[in-house]
């Protein structure tokens, strides 16, 4: 059985859950872009003239929110100058991206579960751009799911429920039907308004920090997925 996240709240714990869709995020949920990442946003905001770091908050959140949270004085021309920067910085590099534990298995079983059911199980929701995922996915050697939703699809990212509505129309499973899993605040506010049920993974943010969450766990590699009574059946994965 999963041992308890250190820091983590005394909660009453959903899993297991039964749904049938689950609406993945990509960095720091599937993949693990963390270091790629930090160095391109530092090499921009040094470009920019900025000291600051790429802090735990901003994760999740698409570059062009975080350009206007940074820096807010910025013109529209500045934003998009930026925003190409950092989508051409961050396609660029790609190295020490990794499949983080359980990534494989827990895909491999939704696609079982997916030939099973007859119909879609899974797909990704991810703040990147469509460029951005690409060269991020296609590093990993895994194949991307259908209906998948990228920043550039919708009008406003997370953690605006827009990107999870979108998923969830696209694969026709609405509400509660539909788990959401995240390794951010943000990402886990998107889906929770988008009315799914949650589920954090605690990669990137600190368990506290992800309270508002459903269930914790500390990877994919604590959850399994089975086939049960014409569902997905998501429960934590014995020892």
């Amino acid at each position: 059985m999963t041992t308890p996240t250190p820091g983590a709240p005394a909660r009453s714990d959903a899993l297991p859950l039964s749904v049938d869709v689950l609406l993945l995020d990509m960095d720091g949920t599937l993949v693990d872009s963390g270091e790629a990442v930090t160095r391109a946003w530092t090499t921009l905001m040094r470009e920019l003239g900025s000291e600051r770091s790429f802090s735990p908050e901003l994760h999740g959140i698409p570059a062009r929110q975080v350009l206007g949270t940074i820096f807010p004085d910025l013109t529209d021309a500045e934003v998009e100058a930026a925003h190409h920067r950092i989508e051409q910085l961050e396609i660029q590099d790609v190295e020490g991206i990794e499949v983080l534990p359980g990534t494989r298995r827990v895909l491999a079983e939704l696609d079982a579960a997916a030939t099973q059911l007859g119909h879609p199980t899974w797909t990704i929701v991810t703040s990147c751009t469509r460029p951005l995922f690409e060269a991020r996915w296609g590093a990993t050697g895994l194949p991307a799911p259908e209906d998948l939703v990228t920043a550039d699809q919708v009008r406003v990212g997370k953690p605006d429920p827009a990107p999870y509505l979108l998923a969830m129309d696209r694969l026709d499973r609405h509400g509660d039907r539909a788990l959401v899993i995240e390794d951010s605040a943000g990402g886990l506010r998107s889906g929770a308004a988008a009315g799914a049920r949650t589920l954090a993974v605690t990669t990137t943010t600190p368990a506290a920090d992800l309270a508002h969450a459903e269930a914790l766990v500390t990877s994919l590699d604590d959850i399994e997925v089975l086939v049960e009574a014409g569902s997905l059946l998501v429960r934590r994965r014995e020892g």
